[in-house]
């Protein structure tokens, strides 16, 4: 789908890391530094084994982009937990395995499949996402996501599915 860049901007513009397909949860994070849910401690070491640069030089706000079945292999939550406390905003891929998904969704990182634009995303590009309207923009090119609705919205924006779930009992008291 092609289109007119947006009059106004997207609601966050990020830069691109590029992955290919079947990117598991030992290559987000490597099963030797599993003994720690320490955000900090697993964000150091996001990615180390298949893009060593990764950790010093992501900066809050980036995306990443990857094919096919992203985050396939076991189903802990520290491979999401690293991404976003690497400060990742999103994740853009073909696919991804159904427990990462959940995982992702569960500690407020959205996942967002487009096909299209997985593939032709490249490192180093910048693509504006609008999670509300489901719009990712690439080079000119508005590509199609399916958009969250708005209590999928107001889950991420409170951090994830626990803190969420506070903050609705606490309005309830």
């Amino acid at each position: 789908m092609t289109g007119p860049q947006p009059a106004t901007p997207a609601a966050h513009r990020g830069r691109v890391w590029k992955y290919g397909a079947h990117v598991d949860t030992d290559g987000i994070i490597p099963a030797r530094h599993l003994t720690s849910f320490d955000p900090e401690a697993l964000r150091r070491h996001c990615l180390e084994d298949l893009d060593p640069g990764f950790a010093a030089a992501v900066r809050p706000g980036d995306i990443v982009a990857a094919l096919e079945n992203f985050g396939c292999g076991s189903s802990r939550e520290h491979a999401a937990l690293a991404l976003k406390a690497a400060g990742v905003h999103c994740i853009i891929a073909v696919s991804f395995a159904r427990i990462f998904y959940r995982n992702a969704i569960n500690i407020g990182l959205p996942v967002l499949e487009c096909p299209v634009l997985a593939e032709r995303a490249a490192t180093g590009d910048f693509i504006g996402v609008d999670l509300a309207q489901g719009e990712l923009w690439h080079n000119g090119e508005l590509h199609q996501a399916e958009a969250y609705p708005g209590f999928m919205r107001e889950l991420i924006a409170a951090g994830g599915l626990v803190p969420y779930l506070k903050r609705q009992l606490e309005g309830r008291r």
